[in-house]
């Protein structure tokens, strides 16, 4: 019978201890919860923060006063624009100069100015940065 009691005691004591690791286990579980959810309310309103913030610096009349201060940019000209068309055709790209008074020369000077069309597409990229 003492050998029962001790085989008893042993596992009452086994299980006790384990019963007091899952606890443990259970409690760092819990605050380790906490603390992400209180990160992530605090990274959900830093978003919202920042979204309210690009959509307050993007309103188009505050981008085109400070282009037009800090960086001395004014609106294109329509003499002083090409614009490249893909002929349906040929596939071929051609350089245009729009204008409003209709510049027939200035259209055909860019026309014969302009190469083959994979320099025109390399040169319309680079006007376009």
């Amino acid at each position: 019978m003492t050998r029962f009691n001790i085989a008893l005691i042993a596992a009452l004591a086994g299980s006790a201890l384990a019963l007091i690791t899952a606890q443990h286990e259970a409690r760092l579980t819990h605050i380790a919860l906490e603390m992400a959810q209180g990160e992530m309310r605090r990274l959900d309103a830093d978003w919202t923060h920042l979204r309210v913030q690009q959509n307050s610096l993007s309103a188009p009349g505050l981008v085109d006063s400070k282009a037009r201060a800090q960086l001395a940019m004014d609106a294109p000209v329509a003499r002083h624009s090409l614009h490249a068309v893909r002929d349906p055709a040929t596939g071929e790209l051609r350089l245009r100069s729009v204008s409003l008074q209709g510049n027939a020369a200035v259209t055909a000077a860019a026309r014969a100015a302009t190469p083959g069309p994979q320099a025109a597409g390399a040169q319309a990229a680079g006007r376009a940065r």
